[in-house]
């Protein structure tokens, strides 16, 4: 009763003959209550004192330790349709079994005799190869001809210069032998005539006189002509000499002009060979790839292409395979916050899903049903779910993983972290505060020791 009423019944009825109030408000129950009360207290207290383990805790799944061991896909590297299938699902392959046979979808590779008609188009350019180097041979032969023939003709052209120049040279002292030749016949004449008017000569004497004169001035010109033509040859055999120069110059010149022609040719040949031999290589590798083959040995897991005629783009996944020999690991992802407290190699507990467990995450000692493994691998980037990935491998130390566990299987994780009081735990949750930072003892060993 809250006794809040101004008729208060308290007053006006006695309780004390009732079996009720000698059973509530004896002094005996009381003591009892109080020793319940002050055992319970000290009990209390003494577990806000027990030591208790603080922990990560986090939900991921069964992986494998490398990622060459965790479940892939086969894709084709080329488009095509399927068309025979040499496995069904959950068979076992070894490494190099053929999984399936395609062919070809694509109009330019469906020539059966792709191959070798791309084969005899390489050797059709490597014959023209060889008929480009016999014809650079020929014109370099050519070249060398020409050569020969320029230095023997502008030989011949030097020598008749020389034939010149000695004629010139000739003809120059026959002029001066006429010019001397006309100055004594002038004498002559000068003489007979002066003798003849003192008529001491006869004037038949005067006119042999003057036709002798006639005579020598008549040859004193016919050598100056010579002399020109002399001159006149020399010139000629120069402009002869400059000639044949330029006129070999220039077929040296078309000849070279061919050959580098030649080569040009020759090396887009050559480039032509090397693509198609390039080709037929591609042709005979894409020959191989109409069977598609077990990249390792393992367990066909599911078809993802199925049927027989469905076509295909390149690097579609066609079948699932699980490799058969793995190590088994456990990603899974922490907070932020958390991040700071992993380490490699800390010691988490592991409770798969599937296994009956009694855990205690305080008390890792007095749990059931959990394995224990070590982190060996932290990601430095984000992850798209907002956390950060860890992986963990099984701890040699302690007892084997179940043999049954296959990857993809859920997991639940706990890293245990410091050994506090449960008053500091309980106060740490409380306030909202993350638990408490901390470096392993190895690497204060390590510090220590440097």
């Amino acid at each position: 009763m809250l006794n809040i009423s101004h008729n208060q019944l308290n007053k006006k009825v006695s309780l004390e003959g009732y079996n009720a109030f000698d059973k509530a408000f004896t002094s005996k129950h009381n003591k009892l209550f109080n020793r319940f009360l002050g055992a319970f207290a000290i009990i209390l207290i003494v577990i806000l004192f027990l030591p208790w383990t603080q922990n990560v805790s986090g939900n991921g799944f069964v992986t494998t330790l490398t990622p060459d061991q965790r479940p892939q896909t086969i894709q084709s590297p080329i488009p095509g349709r399927i068309e025979k299938w040499y496995v069904r699902e959950g068979d076992f392959v070894t490494k190099g079994d053929t999984i399936l046979f395609i062919s070809e979808i694509k109009n330019e590779y469906q020539d059966p005799r792709l191959v070798e008609r791309t084969n005899q188009q390489r050797d059709a350019k490597s014959r023209s190869v060889v008929s480009y180097q016999e014809k650079i041979k020929a014109l370099e032969n050519q070249v060398t001809a020409l050569n020969n023939e320029r230095n023997l003709k502008l030989s011949q052209a030097a020598n008749k210069l020389k034939q010149s120049r000695f004629k010139v040279a000739s003809d120059s002292i026959d002029l001066q032998a006429a010019q001397t030749n006309v100055r004594i016949a002038k004498t002559q004449y000068d003489r007979t005539l002066s003798l003849q008017k003192e008529g001491l000569k006869a004037m038949t004497d005067v006119e042999a006189k003057r036709l002798k004169l006639q005579e020598t001035q008549a040859k004193l010109i016919s050598q100056e002509n010579k002399l020109l033509s002399s001159k006149n040859e020399v010139i000629n055999s120069q402009l002869e000499i400059n000639r044949i120069a330029a006129e070999f110059g220039d077929k040296i010149a078309k000849s070279r002009s061919d050959r580098f022609t030649a080569e040009s040719n020759q090396f887009e040949v050559e480039a032509q060979v090397t693509k198609l031999a390039n080709q037929s290589a591609n042709y005979e590798i894409r020959n191989t790839l109409y069977y598609i083959t077990a990249p390792q040995n393992g367990y066909i897991n599911k078809a993802i292409k199925g049927g027989i005629g469905e076509t295909f783009k390149e690097g579609e996944k066609l079948v699932g395979i699980m490799p058969s020999n793995y190590d088994l690991a456990v990603e899974t992802y922490v907070h932020p916050i958390d991040l700071p407290l992993m380490h490699i190699g800390e010691e988490v507990r592991i409770q798969f899903d599937g296994w009956p467990a009694i855990f205690f995450s305080g008390w890792p000692n007095a749990s059931f049903g959990t394995y224990a493994g070590k982190v060996v691998a932290i990601e430095t980037f984000i992850s798209n779910n907002g956390k950060f990935r860890i992986l963990i491998a099984p701890d040699k130390n302690h007892n084997d993983w179940p043999e049954n566990v296959r990857v993809g299987s859920g997991a639940f994780t706990i890293a245990l972290l410091e050994d506090v009081p449960i008053w500091y735990e309980l106060w740490r949750q409380l306030n909202g505060f993350p638990p408490n930072y901390y470096t392993p003892s190895k690497k204060e060993s390590t510090k220590a020791e440097k």
